[in-house]
């Protein structure tokens, strides 16, 4: 039975309009591209009941009233104390329930429910500084992809529907957090000495001046990244865009919105469709990364 969306003129979006009955025939005509990237995958909620306008929260445990057939998965918590339900969307309903409760974003893990503590995608956030350079941005992100396929790996970017952009590896699974999360350090330390005054790993803010944040913090147990074809939680509503590295010249990390990335979806289709097939040993790059450094 297909959910109800109650209050549906519930203005969600005040820039450009869009309400909660917008959003949930937004997420019933995307759904055949998005599913497949969330399958098997816990979710975190970024909700906003009242809107953008008003104060929104981020959700890790499910709600209570999930319709009867809506999959959820009990993960042991990662602070080591009891445990969280997460909801998994596995079909419409869940997606417009999700409209419901005013989920302007999706957020994802990086391993799905079968195997937890073994991530199948690695992720590197290009987060620029508040001076935004696009050249140097998307400089980073080309480096980074010929970086990836130099270990090997398969690289496939997305616009993040905000300041940015990720560049994401498709994995076998066949490794730990740890060891991915290593990986994806030695990548980001690697790519940051490339050009020490446009790039950094620094943590602290203060400490990164106008340099181009290597983000490599959610490749570890119960860390999210933002699911493809998810609405941001911004005016105008846009929206997290997977790309081809080709468009990456004349597409910005904010350009797609609930409206145009339907027309985008329409005439090209989706250039991540296929991601998983591409997917590599995180064991053997990081090994070939090792050995580069040891040889420098």
């Amino acid at each position: 039975m297909t959910v109800q969306v109650s209050r549906p003129d519930k203005v969600l979006y005040p820039d450009p309009g869009y309400a909660k009955r917008d959003l949930a025939e937004y997420f019933d005509e995307v759904a055949d591209v998005m599913l497949p990237h969330l399958s098997r995958r816990p979710l975190v909620l970024n909700r906003f009941p009242d809107g953008l306008d008003g104060d929104g929260f981020f959700q890790k445990q499910a709600p209570a009233n999930l319709p009867d057939r809506t999959p959820t998965v009990t993960v042991p918590a990662d602070n080591q104390r009891g445990e969280v339900t997460h909801v998994v969307a596995g079909d419409r309903d869940t997606l417009r329930f999700l409209a419901n409760q005013a989920c302007l974003e999706l957020h994802r893990w990086l391993s799905r429910s079968d195997r937890l503590d073994n991530p199948d995608l690695l992720v590197i956030d290009l987060d620029p500084p508040e001076a935004e350079d696009l050249d140097a941005l998307r400089e980073t992100a080309r480096a980074t992809r010929d970086l990836l396929d130099e270990l090997s790996l398969a690289p496939f970017l997305m616009a993040t529907g905000g300041s940015g952009y990720h560049v994401v590896a498709p994995l076998t699974g066949s490794a730990p957090f740890d060891r991915v999360r290593e990986l994806a350090k030695g990548i980001a330390e690697r790519l940051a000495a490339a050009d020490p005054d446009r790039r950094t790993t620094e943590q602290r803010i203060a400490n990164r001046g106008d340099r181009i944040f290597l983000d490599v913090a959610r490749n570890a147990y119960a860390q999210t990244a933002v699911t493809p074809y998810s609405p941001r939680a911004r005016p105008g509503a846009p929206v997290a865009t997977p790309l081809e590295f080709g468009e990456l010249g004349r597409i910005r990390p904010a350009q797609h919105d609930l409206a145009s990335v339907r027309r985008r979806l329409a005439r090209k289709g989706d250039p991540w469709s296929e991601i998983d097939r591409h997917a590599r040993p995180a064991e053997t790059a990081l090994e070939r990364l090792r050995r580069e450094d040891d040889g420098r």
